[in-house]
């Protein structure tokens, strides 16, 4: 961390955020749970987080009435209806419990603000099933998949968030477009990455919506200043992966992304 540190105070600090505002960098976060090889899930009694994915994922399961033959399509469909509104249930629980923060989840700052809530259960109500399964005995199981990005971005994020201009580029008097910001080739060269990885290997760590580097003076140096809202809301502050080597070729940061 020492050598990213004396990047971040160098010249190199514009065009690392820059290239961070872009892509939003790639954290990488070891955990024993997970869908695919490379992603990283938190897994609930119900359900799971996959931050990899950018996907909340909940199930219900629910057995048809007794004394009625499981065959029957009414008794299908009324068990089919009850598996759909535990997992809608359990969908919602999954939210209220995704982290926004080192200190808040969403169901800490939706519980004091009425509206916020109301959008919340809203945005669960339009989850789509992605799968169901009718069982021999007529047990049916529904699976129901959710965004972390998009409207759900859009509501959780911190608003200091804010949307970000592109840099703009002027004329140099000859008829072609420069940077305003003026520079060497061999400079920008040598110094530009194309993103940031992260190894977080080895420290407690907890995949978050908004997500904070800070070094070892605790001065921040990748946060909700560093990223325009409009990026955060349809891909994520960041990415997550359980493999260094999927981290490094992620388009969001391949290409010569900086490994701290």
């Amino acid at each position: 961390m020492m050598n990213a540190n004396r990047l971040y105070d160098s010249p190199v600090k514009i065009r690392l955020c820059t290239a961070l505002l872009a892509l939003c960098g790639w954290l990488w976060f070891n955990q024993s749970y997970a869908a695919d090889k490379a992603d990283v899930v938190k897994t609930f009694a119900h359900g799971q987080i996959n931050w990899s994915a950018g996907l909340l994922i909940a199930n219900g399961v629910a057995a048809p009435p007794a004394k009625k033959e499981a065959k029957e399509p009414l008794v299908l469909e009324e068990a089919r209806a009850q598996a759909r509104a535990l997992a809608l249930r359990h969908m919602r629980d999954l939210v209220l419990n995704t982290r926004i923060d080192s200190l808040n989840l969403v169901g800490s700052i939706a519980s004091t603000n009425d509206i916020m809530m109301a959008k919340v259960e809203s945005l669960v109500k339009s989850a789509k099933a992605v799968r169901q399964e009718y069982l021999s005995d007529g047990t049916v199981e529904v699976i129901m998949q959710m965004p972390l990005y998009g409207g759900f971005s859009q509501l959780v994020l911190p608003e200091e968030i804010k949307q970000i201009e592109p840099i703009k580029t002027v004329s140099n008097g000859n008829g072609n477009s420069e940077n305003v910001l003026q520079e060497s080739r061999a400079d920008i060269e040598e110094e530009t990455y194309t993103g940031l990885v992260v190894d977080a290997r080895g420290i407690q760590f907890s995949p978050a919506m908004a997500p904070v580097i800070v070094d070892e003076k605790t001065r921040e140096v990748y946060g909700s200043a560093f990223v325009s809202r409009e990026f955060a809301v349809q891909q994520g502050m960041s990415g997550y992966s359980r493999d260094m080597q999927t981290a490094g070729q992620d388009p969001r940061v391949s290409g010569n992304p900086l490994l701290v």
